[in-house]
């Protein structure tokens, strides 16, 4: 992509982010089948939170199989936005397919999720407990070089809420408490795969599957991924084009992970999605941080900055796409 200071920044960008929604869909509809033939497998089974990604991605699976042999799974827990349930039934119900509750919340339990995460938050806050909530954000890249800092947010019963620099044993014990979740979810998914003899599709977009923003072996684990080459703009695109409701549309995207509400760039990304997007597709066809400054409102440093942060993050998140590390390639089944 040829682009130049003094060229129309916004529009050579958004063009490069512009898809053919009718053709996209025909070509992810025609992959998915062809996949699905190759693995001998009938159907789709997803987890369907009532966001955007997986909202595209029941409509893109009804098409490519038919709603009749799409299976999609509510997984609600105990830190669940209610909202979350609602709006998956409505686009359960808006493509006519198949949807359970499945209620992870009395194994997590038992796991001891939740003791394990709060015992970890006690280290810096000993009066959590019953009443309170939490969730962990990370400082904006736009202001801060090098490491991203992560921060413990917890409100009180009387709803006080209180910011505190997380030590970094503390922050791993809390993210690894709380993946428990997502390889939960990951597990109640395979189950009803194999009973129905169906793959479980992932609905990870380009951004979070490029930035490493999933569990391994929890929702980064899947048998097919049909819009992890599309950004969150084109998925959006896409979204409109295959008659998901609007209000999912509208929706912000949020993380419903931690029991307070936190939105993904509080997370884990620098900016929000349309943004985001803009920086990932300059600095992917080598577009100059100046001019991608000019699509994205920011100057030509800090898109420097969220450069660095994208590098970062793919560099310390590599070994989410990698596979088990074997000393020897067993020729028979690693070709």
């Amino acid at each position: 992509m040829s682009v130049r200071p003094g060229d129309d920044a916004p529009a050579i960008l958004a063009q490069a982010l512009a898809i053919d929604p009718g053709a996209e869909t025909d070509r992810i509809v025609s992959a998915l089948r062809q996949q699905l033939r190759g693995i001998r497998k009938r159907g789709l089974v997803l987890g369907l939170s009532g966001g955007i990604d997986s909202s595209v991605s029941v409509a893109l699976a009804a098409r490519a199989v038919g709603p009749q042999n799409v299976l999609c799974l509510f997984m609600p827990e105990n830190d669940s936005d209610p909202e979350s349930l609602r709006l998956g039934r409505l686009v359960a119900g808006t493509f006519g397919v198949e949807a359970i509750v499945e209620d992870i919340g009395p194994t997590l339990r038992a796991m001891g999720c939740y003791q394990r995460r709060d015992a970890f938050i006690r280290e810096l806050v000993p009066d959590y407990g019953e009443g309170w909530a939490s969730k962990i954000v990370i400082a904006n890249a736009l202001e801060h070089e090098g490491y991203n800092i992560s921060s413990l947010v917890v409100q009180d019963p009387g709803g006080k809420q209180t910011k505190i620099r997380m030590p970094l044993p503390v922050y791993l014990g809390i993210v690894a408490a709380t993946n428990m979740k997502q390889r939960t979810r990951k597990q109640i998914e395979y189950f009803h795969a194999d009973r129905l003899n169906f793959a479980v599709l992932g609905t990870p977009n380009r951004l979070e599957y490029d930035q490493g923003f999933f569990v391994k072996n929890g929702d980064g684990a899947a048998d097919v991924k049909p819009i992890a080459h599309l950004y969150k703009t084109q998925v959006y695109a896409l979204a409109a084009h295959l008659g998901v409701p609007e209000e999912i549309r509208n929706r912000p995207p949020t993380t419903d992970t931690y029991s307070l509400a936190q939105t993904q760039e509080e997370f884990y990304f620098s900016l929000p999605y349309d943004r985001m997007d803009l920086c990932l597709c300059g600095l992917n066809n080598g577009v100059a941080a100046e001019v991608v400054g000019q699509a994205a409102g920011l100057d030509a440093s800090q898109v420097e900055h969220v450069w660095a942060d994208i590098a970062a993050k793919r560099k310390a998140t590599r070994y989410l796409h990698l596979r088990p590390q074997l000393v020897h390639e067993v020729e028979e089944v690693d070709t």
